[in-house]
């Protein structure tokens, strides 16, 4: 039996029909149209490729990405820590940190193209007053801004520093340009400032930047060569490790620009450097460069240099130490300028420190040393008494017969001082008396030290090695030696070589420090001390981290009975011999002269006839010796005329002050 469909379903069967017809029409045709074909494949291929694309991006090299990201966002900064500062030795800071503005530049945030670059370059260097390029350098300016930043630089995100000490003003108008200075920002540092400048220049030194050929080896040590300064003289630099602290170090957010937009972790806090406590009197130094200042410009004296050290002789603590001509350190706080150091070029270098580096003959200062190696070495004893004329005359040895080839030797006192013991000839300063007692005499059979045990000795007083103060640029002198002088010229050491040293002159070559630690011996009764200018060292919170210890060097093999006479012999210099002017009522004070001649690079006379340097050192009370004391005045002329003045004045100011003391 056959159903009939109903009408629905064959309109239904109909349209599948209609719509498969087409189908098959349209495929067909695609069929027979390549171009269609290849254009549907390019368009699959695409879209493959993007997304296999998208697929490294984001998963394959995600992690890259995402680190690189944070790398431009986020930066690493250090944190300067303070740096410690230093006191005198009744507690005055001798200097001080202030805040100091500098510009620096991140070239990773200057502009890509060039000429946008240079138009930031240009605007900063107008902003800053300051040479675009080598050009435009002014007489007093070391570098331009093309110098500091290259035209071929590399980006980089470490700061370089443009200008440092730049005025207040011009710090806040760079500030209110940031947004048309990318890469350019403003930064407060803390610099050193030197209340006292010239007065205690000498002991602190001064602070300047890395040197470029250590800069590894700084940066090696947690420095930033690109900004930190370090310090290289005086105690800044001795001190640098104590004083410098440890910096701090924080993750901060930056935009596009360079700029801060907030602090993202805190990694290590900065730690403060430690303070250092000085030696140094700060009240008697003051004084003390004033009254060598005064002698200094005599009108009959005028001379260029000078030196004067007061000390501690139980201990070695350095109480004064002037040295002149002087500097202001505070040239160098923001980076000396080419003509200020061009003003610090003198012939009598302002900026060393004459006490420790000036090698000079001492002369009759260093019979001190000759009286108490002749004693111990029992060429002199207390009753031994050599005769002065004033002349004697030394025969030549490959001539003995002929006297028009003997050597003459000389006293100052031409009119001789006749008979004398080894006390009257330390307080007179007969330059025949220590003639003898160094090299002999052969009219009187008197047997001398001779120049190996005058160097021996010389050396056990410290001579010819440096005192080991806490300051760089100190040299040791000279001891000469026969071999020294066989090596040095190829010549024999003569008779004349030993009297010459004798009294402190002919090669022999001491520093103002090692001579009146030398007296420092004589007064202490044979105990050498290291000299030292820090008493100790505290923490940021005051607590001792280094206390201060006296420190023996050695202690001479020579009797308190030779010590003696030796302070006997100083002490009758100032009450009836050479050194009288040093007298002051009611203080027992022990001292000893001396006039060296000298011929240097800078000055140097005829013959016998040259110029002369001013010695004097002395110590007191001579009962229970308080303070040592040495002058020293380049070419002053007569040591008991120029030089003692001085030490009288010190002395006075000393012991007048501990008086009025509460």
């Amino acid at each position: 039996m056959t159903l009939d469909k109903s009408p629905q379903q064959a309109a239904l069967r109909q349209a599948q029909d209609t719509a498969q017809s087409r189908w098959q029409a349209r495929w067909t045709a695609i069929r027979g149209a390549p171009r269609v074909v290849a254009l549907g494949l390019l368009i699959l291929c695409i879209f493959a490729a993007f997304g296999l694309r998208l697929w490294d991006l984001q998963f394959v090299q995600g992690e890259d990405y995402r680190t690189w990201a944070e790398r431009q966002r986020l930066r690493p900064v250090t944190i300067p820590a303070a740096r410690g500062i230093v006191y005198d030795g009744n507690g005055t800071p001798l200097v001080r940190n202030i805040p100091s503005f500098s510009v620096t530049i991140v070239t990773a945030y200057l502009p890509d193209d060039e000429d946008e670059a240079e138009s930031v370059l240009i605007r900063l260097a107008v902003l800053l007053d300051m040479p675009y390029s080598a050009a435009n350098l002014r007489g007093d300016e070391d570098k331009s801004l093309r110098e500091i930043v290259p035209y071929t630089y590399t980006a980089s995100y470490s700061p370089l520093v443009v200008k440092r000490g730049v005025e207040r003003d011009t710090a806040l108008l760079l500030k209110q340009e940031a947004m048309t200075l990318p890469g350019v920002s403003v930064e407060v540092e803390s610099v050193r400032d030197y209340p006292y400048g010239p007065l205690v220049s000498q002991m602190l030194g001064y602070m300047l930047p890395i040197p470029e050929e250590r800069e590894e080896e700084y940066v090696a040590l947690g420095y930033d060569s690109a900004a930190d300064r370090i310090g290289r003289a005086g105690v800044e630099a001795t001190y640098e490790d104590a004083l410098r602290g440890k910096k701090g170090r924080r993750i901060i957010e930056e935009d596009v620009m360079g700029r801060m937009i907030r602090v993202i972790e805190e990694q290590a806090a900065p730690v403060p450097g430690n303070n250092v406590h000085l030696t140094l009197d700060l009240e008697l130094q003051r004084f003390v460069e004033e009254a060598l200042r005064h002698e200094m410009a005599q009108p009959d004296v005028n001379s260029p240099r000078g030196v004067a050290i007061v000390m501690n002789p139980q201990t070695g603590e350095v109480l004064a130490m002037v040295s002149l001509p002087t500097y202001d350190n505070n040239l160098f706080t923001q980076g000396i300028s080419a003509r200020d150091l061009r003003r610090l070029e003198s012939p009598h270098r302002p900026m060393l420190n004459h006490a420790i580096t000036d090698r000079l003959p001492p002369g009759s200062t260093f019979k001190i040393v000759m009286a108490a190696a002749a004693l111990q070495e029992g060429v002199l004893t207390p009753r031994t008494r050599l005769s002065c004329p004033g002349r004697i005359v030394v025969p030549n040895k490959y001539y003995p017969n002929d006297p028009g080839r003997a050597q003459p030797f000389y006293c100052w006192n031409r009119a001789g001082h006749g008979s004398l013991d080894v006390v009257g000839g330390i307080a007179h300063s007969c330059d025949i008396f220590f003639y003898q007692v160094g090299g002999g005499f052969e009219k009187t059979g008197f047997k001398g030290l001779g120049v190996e045990r005058i160097a021996q000795y010389a050396r056990l007083f410290g001579f010819g090695e440096p005192t080991g103060v806490e300051l760089l640029g100190e040299t040791g002198g000279l001891v000469p030696t026969a071999t020294w002088k066989r090596l040095t010229y190829g010549e024999s050491w003569s008779t004349g070589d030993t009297y010459n040293l004798a009294i402190g002159q002919g090669f022999l070559e001491v520093t103002p420090l090692q001579m009146l630690n030398a007296v420092n011996v004589v007064t202490n009764g044979g105990m050498l001390y290291r000299p030292r200018v820090v008493h100790h060292i505290t923490d940021a919170q005051g607590v001792v981290t280094r206390p201060f210890e006296p420190e023996i060097i050695r202690t001479l093999p020579i009797s308190p009975e030779n010590w003696s006479l030796v302070q006997q012999g100083m002490e009758g210099a100032v009450v009836y011999g050479t050194s009288q002017r040093a007298q002051i009522e009611g203080l027992r004070i022990a001292g000893k002269t001396g006039t060296a001649q000298f011929c240097d690079d800078i000055m140097c006379g005829v013959g016998y006839e040259q110029p002369e340097h001013a010695w004097f050192a002395a110590f007191a009370p001579v009962e229970k010796p308080e303070v040592s004391v040495v002058v020293f005045l380049y070419n002053g002329g007569e040591g008991s005329v120029v030089a003692v003045p001085v030490v009288h004045d010190i002395l006075e100011y000393y012991f007048s002050r501990d008086e009025t003391a509460p």
